[in-house]
């Protein structure tokens, strides 16, 4: 694609005061994480690529399946009926609208003996992952390494975003101690409408190209919450960081220490994630002896399986997903008896 071709993209863009012909080169040199391509992540995926960011690094564990499609804006059909992971689907999606930036599809579950190689070379990083487990983690290494990162998410028709900038805003832990407990909605129990995902990812993208063209006296500095449904808008002061944090105060890293991190359980179906063993998987050999115990096919990405009643997809370094039930003992028994302890 020539300079004019280039130009041409981007003109729209470029007219905007906000970002200009130098705050678009800036988008070109950037290199930014997103870890999780689900709800919001596809859409933050696809609005930062549409927005010309120019290298996208795209972590997610997970693979699509047709419930997806409802509000996970990049994939299609044949996503799902492939069950592509979707940091594959997403990349060969991106690629076929802007094939003039960088995607990196890893499909990998961010833990603390991986993220460190899965963000380093990034200089923002975005959230689109289904739990505090995982955003804990991230705020531990954004903090630890002065990393900015911005918090989203979505359930029923309610959205929240967070910019954390290390040292000058409050991070995840200063506004959120301890991870929820007890009873609280997940899209699996409430629902989510595509809607609110979008609103809370086109917010949190306009932050992000807000940090990388430099326009830092325009960035956000509170916790935004929303309700599409109920019109309701909260917003919460986040603009320093807070005496006694454990994380930016004490800088005590509990989560990337890896202390009690938990076997999690799945957004939006009843499924167990197995990712205690890392073992190269051959999906031809593990195919021919699965095929006497049920339903098995594979393609270079994943391997599916059906063990009834449950339905169970490996990963060529190990991981597993165990749909069918929320109870680790059960998984865990199936893991051993069909891949191996």
């Amino acid at each position: 694609m020539t300079s004019l071709e280039l130009e041409e993209r981007y003109s729209r863009q470029v007219l905007f005061s906000g970002i200009g012909p130098e705050g678009q080169k800036r988008l070109a040199a950037a290199r930014v994480a997103l870890v999780g391509c689900g709800a919001t992540g596809s859409a933050l995926a696809s609005l930062l690529a549409r927005a010309g960011i120019g290298r996208i690094r795209i972590i997610d564990r997970d693979y699509v399946e047709s419930s997806n499609l409802q509000r996970q804006s990049l994939f299609d059909e044949a996503d799902a009926a492939q069950s592509l992971p979707k940091a594959i689907a997403a990349a060969r999606k991106i690629s076929a609208f802007n094939s003039q930036i960088v995607i990196e599809p890893e499909v990998s579950d961010l833990v603390p003996a991986n993220i460190q190689a899965l963000l380093d070379g990034t200089e923002l990083v975005l959230d689109g992952t289904d739990n505090f487990e995982t955003r804990y983690l991230i705020n531990d290494f954004a903090v630890k390494t002065s990393l900015p990162w911005i918090y989203t998410a979505a359930v029923g028709s309610y959205g929240v975003t967070m910019n954390v900038l290390p040292g000058k805003t409050a991070c995840l832990a200063c506004l959120f101690p301890d991870e929820p407990r007890g009873a609280f909605e997940t899209c699996e129990t409430a629902g989510i409408l595509n809607s609110a995902v979008n609103l809370a990812a086109s917010i949190a993208a306009t932050e992000a190209i807000k940090l990388l063209v430099g326009a830092d006296q325009k960035v956000r500095r509170t916790l935004l919450s929303f309700d599409v449904w109920s019109n309701e808008r909260a917003e919460l002061k986040a603009d320093s960081p807070r005496p006694g944090c454990r994380a930016c105060g004490e800088r005590d890293f509990i989560h990337l220490a890896g202390e009690g991190r938990p076997h999690i359980t799945l957004c939006g179906r009843n499924s167990v994630q197995i990712h205690e063993r890392h073992r190269p998987v051959d999906f031809v050999e593990v195919s021919a002896r699965l095929q006497p115990h049920g339903k098995v096919r594979h393609n270079d990405f994943v391997l599916k399986f059906w063990p009834d009643p449950y339905e169970m997809t490996l990963f060529p370094d190990g991981r597993a997903i165990i749909k069918g039930t929320t109870d680790t003992a059960v998984a865990r028994s199936l893991y051993a008896r069909y891949v191996g302890s």
